[in-house]
């Protein structure tokens, strides 16, 4: 049987190094819950931290969560030049590897911002580089519907156990999926438009309810280590 007519998951958290209360909520879905991968911002207060735990962890995939944000409210995307995108990927790359004692096992970009048309191929002759897969350019499928707000509004029903339930009994096929989260816990020294709902998201994460969902839908949960085993082709 072809392994990729089976069904396969890994859920991500991004965010891993933004602060304690996040570093500490990712681990805990991960050893508690169903998460089994995460995203490591390299150039934070916290950074140190997430790789510790990290390396104590050696069943969770570690990626690198590459930043470009020029601040919280103004994305870089529009305003940074191509060499400093290209000199940023690499050095948060070395960043990583000198943190994490290896490389990572997959790219992705905080706010997704390795999306913007100009700043894309930069990231994708990485990925090919370094034989990353990119979020969204690679066999594996990027499900971001476990988010809890928008319109600037907490919708912290669209991140129950009931809706991730839902979405684990209706929306993943064959082949091997991405979901997305954000799990954490509140820090009263951090600042962030999304707090409240990463409580909600660690709590949803570890409802044993969703161990028996996965079963009954037969999801095989795997981190990002597992696509060599799987054959999953990178880029060359």
């Amino acid at each position: 049987m072809d392994s990729l007519s089976m069904k396969f998951l890994i859920v991500n958290g991004d965010d891993f190094g933004a602060s304690c209360g996040i570093n500490h909520g990712i681990i805990a879905a991960h050893r508690h819950g169903i998460l089994t991968s995460t995203s490591l911002l390299v150039n934070t207060p916290w950074s140190e931290e997430a790789a510790v735990l990290a390396r104590a962890a050696p069943d969770l995939s570690v990626g690198l969560h590459v930043d470009l944000m020029s601040d919280e409210k103004k994305p870089a995307d529009s305003s940074i030049s191509d060499d400093t995108c290209r000199a940023e990927l690499h050095a948060q790359l070395a960043r990583f590897q000198a943190l994490m004692g290896g490389p990572p096992t997959h790219l992705d970009a905080h706010h997704n911002l390795h999306r913007h048309p100009r700043l894309l191929p930069h990231f994708l002759e990485v990925a090919r580089q370094h034989r990353l897969p990119l979020r969204e350019h690679s066999p594996v499928r990027y499900f971001s519907k476990f988010y809890g707000q928008w319109g600037g509004q907490p919708h912290l029903e669209q991140i129950s156990v009931e809706s991730l339930a839902r979405m684990l009994e209706t929306e993943f096929g064959e082949g091997i999926t991405e979901l997305s989260c954000h799990p954490g816990y509140l820090d009263a020294d951090f600042s962030s438009g999304y707090s409240a709902e990463r409580e909600t998201e660690l709590r949803t994460l570890c409802d044993p309810l969703l161990g028996r969902v996965l079963a009954e839908q037969s999801i095989q949960l795997i981190n990002y280590r597992h696509l060599g085993e799987l054959a999953v082709d990178l880029p060359a």
